[in-house]
């Protein structure tokens, strides 16, 4: 070690040092020395993609800083233990991270915070969204609960430039053990280029122009319209200012309407991200609790065999399926069929939106809590802007209307390659001869779609107190 920092900077879920709020305003309290803490409890949480992903991208973030002649220094262990101990270490003044919004990130923030000597000043600004939780209130002062009045409060505010990258004078020079030392990252389960440099690659050809067909191919489960930023926004590969900037570029580069409303569509995406986060910011007990209170308790089933199936991509109606096979074999799902997952789950298999929150979790490589406590309360009714209980998805009806042609379906499920889109659309119908002479491999349906659908509404008119 060459000279001493003056700052630590505690990376989060902020693994870049370009858009990064913290680690901008940590330069301004004299020589930086960046930190990274692997949490056991938090890595008990994750599956073994997100885990090398994660692994992958902080051996990728250690790189770019050892090009400015400093280092990031992993320990692993409690942060509220390691984090002091670090600041006592190098007799540090102030010690700074980036606000994270969940209960369980607040918890652990407020340990560490309380576990600090008295002297050390803590710094932790917001970088994770375009505008700050709680900043975009209704005209009652309250936090917003409806999308539609939050996106129109939220599009009409400026939006804060990239934070700047800071030099290498900003930081301290310090030799660590390398990350790869510490813990192997499973690099043959890692779904996707993990690292600054491979986001930078996936905004750059998103940008280029998908884009301008997002709107048009983004329910279309096929098709290569989503922008597969969301485990880069997720692990903070990409800084939300830098997203929004380059969309804001993209836009003011085309003339055409169609174009620039498809931006548009995924700005508003961005604006979804924000709301949700304001959400759980002001609702931390919703990972585990309803936001919407029902006067009696909902009855939930639970069927032997039924989680499993669902779970495993066996439960007879195939884009569900497919959906649960693409999550098994990529840790990622189209946003569409995780909606429509979601609703099968929760309305025909009529299980707890808990159980699937937590499978999420784990199996997601993008998981963001408050994105998915959003998305699972939505679909079971108990949510923000929650589908109403009585709108049931139809999982037959919706396949034939966003992969009428099954490429999506027949590209996960290997049963029913060669089968014909109209007798996969029509599995629910056949009886089980037509189905074995067919596809012998694939089950039927574990469940009657219309059966539960009534069922289903029968459970939340109870739960409402209006059954009579």
């Amino acid at each position: 070690m060459t000279d001493s920092p003056q700052s630590l900077f505690w990376h989060r879920r902020d693994l870049r040092t370009i858009d990064n709020v913290g680690l901008e305003q940590a330069t301004e309290n004299g020589r930086v020395l960046p930190v990274f803490v692997l949490d056991p409890n938090l890595l008990s949480m994750a599956g073994t993609a997100r885990t090398g992903f994660l692994l992958a991208s902080l051996s990728s973030l250690q790189q770019t800083y050892r090009e400015m002649n400093t280092d990031l220094l992993v320990r692993r262990g409690d942060p509220k233990e390691i984090v002091p101990a670090l600041a006592d270490k190098f007799d540090a003044k102030t010690v700074t991270w980036n606000q994270d919004h969940s209960k369980v990130a607040r918890e652990r923030d407020g340990a560490v915070r309380d576990a600090l000597p008295t002297d050390i000043i803590t710094e932790s600004p917001v970088d994770m969204t375009l505008h700050e939780p709680g900043s975009i209130r209704t005209n009652a002062g309250e936090y917003y609960s409806v999308f539609s009045y939050y996106f129109k409060k939220w599009s009409d505010r400026p939006k804060d430039t990239p934070a700047a990258q800071p030099s290498q004078q900003d930081f301290a020079s310090y030799d660590t053990t390398d990350i790869m030392d510490l813990i192997d990252p499973p690099r043959e389960s890692i779904p996707l280029p993990a690292g600054r440099r491979a986001a930078e690659d996936r905004l750059a050809s998103f940008l280029d122009g998908p884009i301008y067909e997002y709107a048009e191919l983004r329910d279309k489960p096929a098709a290569e319209g989503s922008s597969r930023l969301s485990q880069d926004l997720s692990m903070g590969l990409l800084g939300i200012r830098e997203v929004f900037e380059g969309t804001a570029r993209a836009k003011s580069a085309v003339e055409a309407e169609t174009p620039r409303e498809s931006v548009t569509e995924f700005q508003r995406q961005l604006a979804w991200r924000d709301f949700y986060i304001q959400v759980l910011d002001a609702h931390p007990n919703t990972v585990s609790e309803n936001f919407k209170s029902y006067e009696n308790q909902i009855e939930w089933r639970d069927e032997p065999g039924h989680f499993t199936a669902w779970t495993d991509g066996k439960t007879g109606y195939p884009i569900v399926d497919a959906g649960m096979r693409q999550l098994q074999a990529e840790s990622y799902m189209h946003n569409r069929v995780r909606m429509l997952v979601a609703s099968f789950l929760t309305k025909d298999l009529q299980l707890d939106w808990r159980k699937g929150y937590q499978w999420f979790r784990t199996h997601l490589l993008d998981h963001e809590t408050a994105n998915d406590v959003a998305g699972w309360q939505w679909a079971a009714s108990t949510g923000t802007d929650a589908q109403p209980y009585f709108r049931v998805f139809n999982p037959m009806t919706q396949g034939e209307r966003y992969d009428p042609e099954a490429e999506y379906i027949t590209s996960y499920i290997s049963e029913l390659a060669g089968v014909d889109p109209e007798t996969i659309h029509s599995w629910h119908e056949l009886d089980r001869d037509q189905r074995q002479s067919v596809a012998p491999d694939y089950p039927g349906p574990i469940v009657d779609h219309q059966t539960r659908r009534k069922s289903a509404i029968e459970m939340f008119k109870r739960a409402r107190g209006d059954d009579s």
